[in-house]
């Protein structure tokens, strides 16, 4: 269920070294039906690594996707923000693979079919992988084609056969989470027509660095990518990448375009311009990273200072969201029932649960109303501006909002 790394999952160097333990923090999309749950939770250590060989960050525990992924609760369509980014992406990337009636477009890590259905509008073909069994019949049934189970060079074999060559194959949010990038690179290579691009949606490290995002560390999310370590994978897997664009989405990503090495002989020179950027910023040295870690416990005692403050003034403090960025947070800074007594959720799949190693329970998003707290603490911060203009009617009232990230702050 679980194991440790002892090798870079870029370039295979035992080389790595530890700068952000986290503790020993419970799986943060595995919610909990009833408090009779709670003494049997397991916990496994969250800890960032960078390789001294070539600076990629990544995690060195993985535990089985199995348990990670079978039954998720992520789903991507609950929110407005996602939908917009949806949009533009499907066109984005019609206009740039000429994509028509005939052509494939394929999605691994597809979850509830959103992005797709954007593809289904132009009229291309969709199929979908996705490993979460619950949430693949729910894009089954809503008329997006899915197949259930993992995706790898083996899986792309047999689609390829069954289904023919992709113009295009894109995987948002998944390179990140699985233990053999190069390995799903590869699946992505050997799906692809003539013609076809391998596009990849991934969260950028500089952002993660320079705005301080320690609490999108999870156990799904097992490497934290810059252009520089893309590359190095793309390298690996026999790709090339020929456009990178920054996106804002998930506190900021970066969305890579990459063509077989038989087609693309070199990285396009405004990539290579990216990489050496990175390098002159310093933002992966071993110096940033170990001071990204002090600014990183400074959060902590900032935050918790703020909420146990406001406490001893007799304010009441409830939260906004469930999102798994929430939980390493949550973990990290000790915040449990007495410092917030419940988070609301938009998403169905949440309401009625707890979470994860704080065990606050969920409550639908109605109740930030009906309970009217003082201070309301955003855990779902990547998502501030849609949520306070959904609960501009709780600030008329007098509430204020609470932001952890970068710095505990009340707007």
């Amino acid at each position: 269920m679980h194991h440790k790394r002892t090798t870079c999952r870029a370039c295979g160097r035992a080389d790595l070294e530890l700068f952000l333990p986290l503790g020993d923090v419970a799986l943060a999309n595995s919610f909990l039906r009833s408090p009779e749950q709670f003494a049997s939770e397991r916990r496994f250590p969250l800890e960032v690594y960078f390789c001294r060989t070539c600076t990629m960050v990544q995690l060195a525990d993985v535990i089985d996707p199995e348990v990670l992924f079978s039954n998720y609760l992520y789903v991507t369509g609950t929110s407005d923000t996602i939908a917009a980014h949806n949009v533009g992406y499907a066109r984005t990337v019609v206009e740039l693979t000429a994509a028509g009636k005939s052509e494939l477009v394929v999605e691994v890590a597809s979850n509830d079919g959103s992005l797709l259905r954007r593809f289904q509008d132009h009229g291309v073909r969709t199929l979908g992988v996705e490993p979460a069994t619950n949430i693949a019949a729910g894009a089954n049934a809503a008329g997006v084609p899915t197949v259930n189970r993992f995706f790898d060079s083996r899986c792309a074999r047999e689609l390829r056969a069954e289904h023919g060559p992709a113009r295009a194959v894109i995987g948002n949010n998944v390179l990140a989470h699985v233990d053999d990038p190069v390995d799903l690179l590869r699946g992505f290579k050997e799906l692809l027509d003539e013609r076809g691009l391998a596009i990849v949606e991934v969260p950028e490290l500089a952002e993660f660095v320079e705005r301080l995002e320690y609490d999108t560390v999870y156990h799904e999310h097992l490497s934290y990518f810059s252009v520089t370590s893309l590359m190095r994978v793309c390298e690996e897997a026999g790709l090339r990448i020929v456009r990178v664009d920054h996106v804002p989405v998930h506190g900021g990503s970066v969305r890579m375009y990459a063509a077989p090495v038989e087609r693309v002989r070199e990285h396009a020179p405004a990539v290579r311009e990216l990489s050496r950027a990175e390098h002159e910023s310093g933002m992966a040295s071993p110096a940033r990273l170990r001071r990204f870690a002090d600014d990183v416990r400074e959060n902590r005692r900032a935050l918790l200072e703020l909420l146990d403050g406001l406490r001893a003034q007799g304010k009441s403090i409830g939260g906004y969201g469930a999102p798994a960025k929430g939980n390493t947070l949550l973990n990290y800074c000790g915040i449990g029932v007495e410092r917030l007594p419940w988070t609301v959720d938009k998403s169905p799949l949440k309401v009625g649960l707890y979470t994860p190693g704080s065990h606050i329970p969920v409550l639908p998003a109605s109740e930030l109303l009906a309970r009217q707290p003082d201070y309301c603490l955003i855990l779902a911060w990547n998502f501030a501006d849609e949520i306070r203009r959904q609960q501009a009617e709780y600030a008329r009232r007098g509430g204020k909002f609470i932001l952890p990230i970068p710095t505990p702050r009340v707007v």
